[in-house]
């Protein structure tokens, strides 16, 4: 085990992390990301990224919020099915792009831990994951709303990934990353106790906390296996004017 998780394991919570929630009415697990300290002393800026839970659970009033708040692009994660399944207020719209970031043909490794899911997910789909980053990066003038279903773990790994080529440090990032737990609580208890079978509601309810050490874990199995979250974005796609594009969108200074 890495020194980094070790010293995770008592992790608090990051007394820079304050969580910038925002009132989506039908969403429950959205927050702007502006605020969190990068490890030079900057900041990310207010109104650059916002991590959601699905935008398909939108009211009326909720939509019209987030028009209002000025939304460049929309980067939903979710597979085709997914998407099909639930049809998207922004789709259609110059805004909106779906990247998935895994193939339907995928399996869920839902008999690993959640840490190891999110690191299979990142050694099956590298160059999934580096279009959405890079849909970041891309997007034209205005706030960019990363979501997936509960906003927790494609959208978690996604996030995590454009933060730290923004020079935030692990540890803001998992505790940042930890507060999605609160949010889900009530949905993902109702939804766990809705399955019938149980071994697969144990199975349910053995992947939904979002400790800290989870992101932790793959930022640091990101280091050890790939030398760093940029070299495993440049190693499958990534652009230097992309990596220096995100930067500028989403810092403060």
């Amino acid at each position: 085990m890495s020194e980094r998780t070790t010293a995770a394991e008592s992790l608090r919570p990051e007394p820079a992390v304050r969580a910038r929630h925002l009132d989506w009415d039908g969403c429950v697990n959205v927050r702007d990301l502006g605020g969190l300290p990068t490890a030079d002393g900057g900041t990310i800026r207010v109104g650059a990224l916002i991590r959601s839970d699905s935008l398909c659970k939108l009211t009326e009033a909720g939509l019209a919020t987030v028009h209002a708040a000025g939304i460049g692009r929309v980067v939903d994660l979710r597979r085709p099915a997914e998407a099909a399944g639930a049809p998207h207020p922004f789709a259609g719209q110059a805004a909106y792009v779906n990247v998935p970031v895994q193939d339907p043909a995928d399996p869920d490794h839902e008999w690993l831990e959640l840490a190891q899911i999110y690191i299979a997910m990142l050694d099956l789909r590298p160059r999934l994951y580096t279009q959405a980053v890079a849909a970041v990066a891309d997007a034209p003038e205005g706030a960019v709303v990363v979501h997936c279903a509960g906003g927790k773990d494609r959208t978690g790994i996604v996030v995590a990934l454009c933060l730290t080529l923004a020079g935030v440090t692990p540890e803001v990032i998992a505790a940042d990353y930890a507060l999605s737990a609160g949010r889900l609580e009530a949905s993902a208890a109702a939804r766990v106790q809705a399955i019938a079978d149980p071994d697969r509601r144990a199975a349910a309810a053995r992947l939904v906390p979002t400790p800290a050490t989870n992101m932790l874990t793959v930022l640091d199995h990101l280091d050890q296996r790939y030398g760093g979250v940029e070299s495993y974005l440049r190693g499958n796609g990534m652009t230097a004017g992309q990596v220096a594009s995100l930067r500028q969108r989403l810092r403060a200074d």
